[in-house]
């Protein structure tokens, strides 16, 4: 996709206009105009029309979600333009934030909390100024050109976002071509861990994606542990699966291959390299 403006609505800002603005600029460094859009904006496929304009029509770079029936499945302009750039299923998959922009932004404070089984108190306090002062400093201005602070901003987070969705999916092939899952005896019953060898070249972060591929795999209830290369030394990182309290680390930490644990328990790292030894020292970390 190729374009050469984007035009979204004056007024408040919302967090799925930002990121939606902000996934288009990752490919595309344009401007963005906060304005109406004029019936020439709406029908040229070069300027992204974006949660404005009451029209859905990705071939023309319109992706506003308004004129969705009421009892639609909440859908906000962030997700017409993943569904743009073919990202949604993985972003469904790979964000969990994503589907709470989409229900704030279609049903409201109230409703959302209720769906997340809170209130809206408890979700209010979760806001801060980094949500705040974005927005309002994007909403302040009816043009964002290159080169300014929020446009800039805005183009980091996108690639960020962006690199993220399409990158996990290419992680999740590399780890599924060299992980492998043991099965860990420990004081009392057996468990399951992740554990990922060391590779030639190693990730910049080895422990990306493994999270989302023992969730892919479906043993969310089975895992326990992680274990994959340490990339600040030559031995290995231990780390509890969702942070499961059954395994604390602390209990290792004073075995002599073992120079750091985490006083909350949840990591610990080891210049270990074996995998029987690698096996023993998160076994001896259960709880019995």
């Amino acid at each position: 996709m190729s374009i050469r403006a984007i035009v979204t609505h004056p007024g408040g800002a919302h967090k799925d206009e930002f990121l939606a603005c902000a996934a288009l600029l990752a490919e595309n460094p344009v401007p963005i105009s906060r304005r109406d859009p004029t019936p020439e904006n709406l029908a040229d496929p070069t300027i992204a029309v974006v949660d404005i304009g009451h029209q859905h029509d990705p071939e023309l770079c319109n992706f506003d979600h308004h004129q969705f029936p009421r009892d639609h499945v909440p859908t906000c302009a962030l997700s017409l333009v993943l569904q743009k750039l073919d990202l949604y299923e993985d972003a469904q998959k790979f964000c969990d934030w994503l589907e709470v922009v989409e229900w704030f932004d279609c049903r409201g404070l109230k409703d959302t909390a209720e769906w997340l089984g809170t209130d809206r108190d408890t979700l209010a306090k979760l806001n801060s100024p980094v949500d705040s002062g974005i927005l309002r400093r994007f909403a302040s201005c009816t043009e964002h050109q290159p080169g300014e602070p929020i446009w800039e901003l805005m183009r980091m987070i996108g690639q960020d976002m962006i690199e993220y969705i399409s990158g996990l999916r290419t992680r999740l092939t590399f780890v599924d071509q060299h992980a492998e899952f043991w099965t860990i005896e420990g004081s009392e019953e057996s468990f399951k861990a992740l554990f990922m060898p060391r590779t030639d070249p190693l990730p910049d972060d080895p422990a990306v994606g493994l999270f989302r591929y023992v969730q892919q795999q479906g043993l969310e209830n089975e895992v326990l542990a992680m274990i994959y290369p340490d990339s600040r030394g030559t031995g290995y990182g231990l780390r509890r699966f969702s942070d499961d309290p059954r395994l604390d680390f602390t209990q290792i930490e004073s075995e002599p291959d073992v120079h750091f644990a985490h006083a909350r328990g949840f990591i610990a790292k080891s210049s270990a390299d074996s995998v029987e030894r690698l096996k023993e020292l998160v076994s001896a970390a259960w709880i019995s």
